[in-house]
């Protein structure tokens, strides 16, 4: 098989590289500042040199707040690029995989959103990335798979909880939203379901929407009481601090957040075959940061 992955240097495209499966023997990488997914002549050179058995697309505008403000750039990125890559990969009959986010929904609900839950989101990003999911299934309704997914985090890149452990170790005391609830994935459970998807053959494969995260619920409150619990007990952190929990009024944005994003996952579980709890996870890639840190 021969696979494309654009935003390769991001936390999935990074972990995506670390569980590549035996049966994919050809990769090819692209990302900024090298690629840019809204240059059409570079994505088209891009087509006209290779011929790939299946395109990821993990690249986004992904700066939630700075969206809000930079309407144009998240759209073009996140809505037009997805539905243009995905018109490429039908004329060379390649299977489709486009990551969203949890944020095409509002939060309203309050039970857990189904894939064929009414999407409506309350940020630009959301917004944007809902854009793409209709721009490809519109265009390539045949090979392609959305994967949403939530609270994305890993060792590569910039996330919760490594921002968590560094304030933890430089502060006596946080405050941290308690009242948005949803799901932490860690980004090698997402690559695993990801990849489950490229290889699948026959009824295996999937097209529409599925859902995935990891097992679990929380809030970001949660998510950063169980960030210090591990830290401490694997010796990434030295001491405890205080953690306050506070409402999402107490700490505006400019982009509004869902208050509930849960989604069922179920259909992503049954691709990936089978789930793990994001406490498990979480502690997975705490102890793969305290070996980089400290070797």
């Amino acid at each position: 098989m021969k696979v494309l992955i654009t935003g390769s240097k991001g936390q999935l495209g990074w972990e995506l590289q670390r569980c590549q499966p035996t049966s994919v023997h050809s990769v090819t990488l692209v990302d900024l500042p090298e690629f840019d997914l809204t240059n059409q002549d570079q994505v088209l050179q891009l087509f006209a040199q290779h011929q790939f058995d299946c395109v990821i697309n993990c690249a986004a505008y992904t700066a939630v707040d700075k969206a809000e403000t930079d309407q144009a750039t998240a759209f073009n990125a996140n809505g037009n690029a997805p539905g243009q890559l995905a018109l490429l990969a039908k004329k060379q009959n390649a299977r489709f995989i486009q990551i969203s986010t949890d944020f095409v929904f509002d939060g309203g609900q309050g039970t857990p959103y189904e894939p064929q839950s009414i999407p409506n989101p309350l940020s630009v990003y959301g917004a944007s990335k809902l854009a793409g999911e209709k721009a490809v299934l519109e265009a390539y309704p045949e090979q392609s798979l959305v994967i949403r997914t939530s609270w994305v985090y890993s060792v590569h890149g910039g996330n919760f909880p490594k921002t968590m452990v560094k304030l933890m170790a430089e502060r006596e005391t946080l405050n941290v939203v308690s009242d948005q609830i949803g799901t932490p994935t860690w980004a090698h459970s997402l690559a695993q379901c990801v990849w489950k998807a490229v290889v699948a053959q026959g009824d295996d494969i999937r097209t529409g929407i599925v859902h995935f995260a990891d097992a679990g619920t929380a809030s970001w409150y949660d998510f950063a009481v169980a960030i210090q619990e591990d830290a401490l007990a694997i010796g990434l952190l030295a001491k405890p601090i205080a953690i306050h929990p506070i409402p999402a009024s107490q700490y505006p944005t400019p982009a509004r957040r869902p208050s509930f994003s849960v989604m069922n996952r179920s259909s992503g579980w049954a691709l990936a075959q089978g789930q793990t709890h994001w406490r498990v996870q979480l502690r997975k890639m705490l102890q793969q940061l305290k070996e980089l840190q400290h070797g």
